[in-house]
């Protein structure tokens, strides 16, 4: 169990060893030991009189050619760190905006609206009149609205300005870190960390919040705009693990970030004349589409489509051998895939223009023609199917019931069942009686330098026994999947007695006749705002801002460039946010000390860096007492 705390994904890492192939843990032992100024953030190749690295001893160089320190050298990568996880957000949600207006204007038919209601939300929220309009206009001008938040402007990023606190935003104007465009953020991120420019350590992490306000105004916009496309999600039943892919079917697995194609994937795969086909190809149970990653996420909470795997051992998917076609779009792909599926019948399809991988199989997207991609890609899967070898074919047989699809629409009206005018004081009553101690959202990934898993389930159980309410995204989303943290059974086994309670008054109330999930499951990683829109709601009725809630965040196991930015920007919210991974910080005592202590004088949140899963949760436990204590409600 040392690779992963999961019996699936240790078993088909058991099948790589007969294949001969190399997964992520077998390159990641390769590595070791891995570079030391690398791990404390004292490199530097921002120039070619590089690369530059500073001795974290007394003996050796204390700055770089160009005269940079310690601090201004982590400083500047933890900045471009934030940068490169906003253009990934940015990305995603621009393609999703020029969707909307392409949707809007009739050039892509296979998108329509489908919450109307969504759309004449985000549109009032935006300042867009809505009243006498068709659902297109107002999409068209939403769309419109949205690309103008890409570029430099002379007022705020609408997505950010208008869904957080007036407090939190006159705290932001103060300390100068509004941003006022996604992309222009991202370069002038970029612009003050490159050669000769900014060397104030200080001022490098407040770019780094400004940027990653703008990372957090990117995720607002992709979750609003693809709930307007292809709707608000409500709790669903589903399943999780490896033991979703199925023996006598064409398995097709959607991975990635992006919903645009993988609802169009789903869509085709119910199609009489593709299940025939495939059914002609002898997969006599037709067609499964399974998850991987966020894009798995977004299908499991709209359509039920089970959850396989998360990013960290998405190559264990093909190693079930039965896997036909592996359909991903971009982020957190791993380009080790195609050294897998060389063993094997399986097809990568790239679907992207700036996310090929060599040896795959490249079939563009295309918004106009979104349908006819899909119906291709399931026919070249069925294609591959007739080459599969019975012989390879080892599936796990271990999956988890698992409920998704708790958007915050779906909170408010899970809460309404108790107080139909007022939804949300049942959840402020609980918290001030203490039957609800705070708020947790997991976040984040999983990463090679922990046993997959590990870190979460030992949180979990630790805080969910406080009566702690938990949220959670993205692969912590998988991560409790997998080991059945998202059911009602869950909450009756490891709840405390006052979460108990609240969830199973909601669930009975609801009609299920028992608890609500111990895990409330919230989407994707752009989907983290999901879980903030609840808090700022709860402190904009309460007439205060988000410091003052007792709630925090957690990425127990994170490893990309976009939890730094999500991390940052939950920091700027106001909120205490673990990492179990220790950032490449601790080379510069001024940074570790400004992200740990000094943030927190300026915004209210900070971050707890803490490896130990049963420390962290003893500090995230010790975060909410403090915020209860200064509300004055019992600790």
């Amino acid at each position: 169990m040392e690779r992963s705390m999961d019996i699936a994904t240790t078993e088909a890492l058991k099948n790589a060893i007969a294949l001969g192939v190399k997964t992520a843990w077998d390159r990641y032992e390769e590595q070791l030991p891995q570079c030391g100024f690398g791990e404390t953030g004292l490199c530097c190749r921002n120039c070619m009189q590089g690369p530059c690295r500073i001795s974290p001893f007394d003996e050796g160089p204390k700055a770089g050619v160009c005269g940079a320190t310690a601090d201004v050298m982590v400083a500047r990568g933890i900045l471009r760190a934030v940068a490169a996880g906003t253009a990934s957000h940015g990305g995603h949600a621009k393609h999703m905006a020029h969707t909307l207006l392409k949707s809007a204007t009739g050039e892509a038919s296979d998108y329509p609206i489908k919450d109307e209601s969504k759309l004449r939300a985000v549109a009032e929220r935006i300042g867009i009149q809505t009243e006498g309009r068709s659902k297109e206009e107002i999409a068209l001008e939403v769309a419109k609205k949205a690309l103008e938040d890409f570029s430099e402007k002379d007022s705020p990023l609408t997505w950010a300005a208008t869904t957080v606190t007036k407090a939190r935003v006159e705290k932001f104007l103060k300390l100068g870190v509004v941003p006022t465009g996604i992309d222009s953020s991202v370069s002038e991120a970029m612009h003050r960390s490159t050669y000769g420019v900014d060397s104030d350590p200080v001022n490098l992490l407040l770019g780094a919040i400004k940027c990653a306000l703008a990372d957090y105004a990117a995720c607002h916009m992709a979750t609003d705009i693809a709930d307007i496309l292809f709707g608000t999600p409500s709790p669903v039943k589903s399943m999780a693990n490896l033991g979703v892919i199925k023996k006598d079917t064409i398995n097709i697995a959607l991975h990635g970030h992006n919903p645009l194609l993988s609802e169009m994937v789903v869509q085709a795969a119910g199609e009489p004349e593709l299940i025939n086909m495939a059914k002609e190809a002898g997969a006599l149970d037709g067609i499964n589409v399974v998850g991987i990653c966020c894009t798995g996420n977004e299908v499991m909470m709209r359509h039920k489509i089970p959850l396989a795997t998360s990013s960290v051992s998405q190559e264990t998917a093909l190693l079930t051998g039965a896997i036909d076609a592996m359909v991903v779009d971009y982020q957190c792909v791993m380009p080790g895939l195609s050294g897998i599926s060389e063993c094997l019948h399986t097809k990568i399809i790239t679907t992207m223009p700036i996310s090929k991988i060599p040896g795959a199989v490249h079939i563009e997207f295309k918004e106009k023609e979104a349908l006819k991609v899909a119906r291709e890609i399931i026919r070249t899967a069925i294609e591959a199917f007739k080459n599969r070898d019975p012989n390879k074919v080892n599936i796990p047989d271990a999956s988890s019931v698992a409920f998704a699809g708790f958007s915050t629409e779906a909170v408010v009206q899970a809460l309404s069942l108790l107080n139909k005018e007022d939804p949300l004081k049942p959840l402020i009553d609980q918290i001030v009686e203490g039957n609800i101690y705070g708020v947790c959202l997991f976040a984040g990934c999983n990463t090679v330098k922990v046993p997959q898993d590990a870190n979460y389930l030992r949180m979990i159980q630790i805080l969910a026994k406080q009566n702690v309410l938990i949220l959670a995204t993205g692969c912590a989303s998988g991560a409790f999947a997998r080991h059945g943290f998202m059911t009602p059974e869950a909450t009756k086994e490891y709840a405390g007695d006052g979460l108990k309670a609240v969830l199973t008054a909601i669930g009975e109330a609801a009609g299920l006749g028992g608890p609500l999930p111990l895990v409330l499951h919230m989407g994707s990683c752009v989907d983290n705002t999901r879980a903030a829109d609840v808090a700022v709601a709860v402190a904009n009725k309460l007439g205060t801002d988000l410091d003052s809630l007792p709630v925090v965040a957690s990425a127990p196991e994170p490893v990309t460039e976009k939890a730094i930015a999500i991390g940052t920007w939950a920091v700027a919210a106001g909120l205490p946010t673990h990492v179990g991974v220790v950032p490449p910080v601790l080379g510069s005592r001024v940074v570790t000390e400004v992200l740990t202590s000094g943030v927190k004088d300026l915004l209210g949140g900070y971050f707890i860096v803490e490896t130990d899963p049963e420390k962290a949760s003893e500090k995230l436990l010790n975060a909410l007492s403090e915020r209860r204590r200064a509300l004055g409600l019992s600790a």
